[in-house]
């Protein structure tokens, strides 16, 4: 038994507010999710019910507001997830921006829910070292949650949740702990990397341009409006002939003529512009 009610008014009410203020789209399968969650919230109001929680997250508490949001949206994710997109960045992305950038020796790389910051840390695990001496290359890490982005700043991660990081790259790119439980992300991965809070559907400060962009595991949250939104919204910021890979469950339609598929989520802006 519920220890709060919760009604499809209740769920209805909330699914709004989040859609309103980031586009995730909440289908009735995540109901259960959505009172799990925000009943932790309401207990550490002191609160009794949703209807009360909800007068709360709309009488202009900015705080709570932010705690509504890091609380519905999900972050999960590993080191090296989707091999194959680090794999075409070592051995077909870097060669071009080697070439394509050798005048400006200037490399702009975006992740784009960036959660706790496994993503980032392996691109940068990935990149660093490669370019030579006198390259500005710098790497933006975004997400909504403002909770994920202070881990993912800390860089410290439990010993359970470095798996997919190779012995060598551990040893090379990780200090451990002296009790062995866990890891820190050494210095030089982290100063590659600038992390920012971002809400995708509101205005983006950066202007690029971005030779690769990295939005994976996000766009499943979003309909189709908001997505053609972002697709266009990235392909203004990548630079000529530049990069964005998507996750493995999510697509591009076919109408995007703007992007050329490669494969395996994997995207290039197109040529003709």
């Amino acid at each position: 038994m519920r220890e709060f009610t919760f009604t499809d008014d209740d769920f209805d009410g909330l699914s709004k507010r989040v859609y309103k203020a980031c586009g995730i789209v909440l289908g009735p399968h995540k109901k259960e999710m959505v009172y799990s969650r925000i009943a932790r919230r309401i207990r550490a109001n002191n609160l009794t019910s949703f209807k009360q929680y909800i007068e709360m997250v709309d009488s202009n508490d900015t705080d709570e507001f932010s705690h509504f949001i890091n609380a519905i949206t999900t972050n999960l994710t590993s080191f090296f997830r989707e091999k194959h997109h680090f794999d075409y960045l070592s051995n077909v992305v870097i060669p071009l921006l080697l070439e394509r950038n050798s005048a400006s020796k200037r490399v702009r790389i975006w992740s784009a829910g960036c959660s706790t910051g496994e993503e980032p840390y392996s691109i940068a695990m990935t990149i660093l070292g490669r370019f030579p001496s006198g390259w500005d290359v710098k790497i933006l890490a975004t997400d909504l949650d403002s909770n994920v982005l202070l881990k993912a700043q800390t860089g410290v991660y439990s010993a359970r949740n470095i798996t997919g990081v190779e012995e060598s790259e551990l040893k090379k790119w990780f200090l451990k702990s002296p009790n062995g439980e866990s890891y820190k992300v050494k210095p030089a991965l982290q100063a590659l990397i600038s992390f920012k809070r971002l809400n995708l559907l509101e205005s983006w400060p950066m202007k690029g341009p971005f030779d690769l962009i990295f939005c994976r595991n996000v766009l499943i949250y979003f309909d189709k409006e908001t997505k053609d939104q972002l697709f266009a919204g990235y392909y203004k910021l990548l630079a000529p002939k530049g990069h964005l890979f998507i996750g493995h469950s999510e697509t591009m339609g076919k109408e995007h003529v703007e992007f050329t598929n490669l494969g395996k989520t994997m995207y290039q802006k197109a040529a003709y512009e």
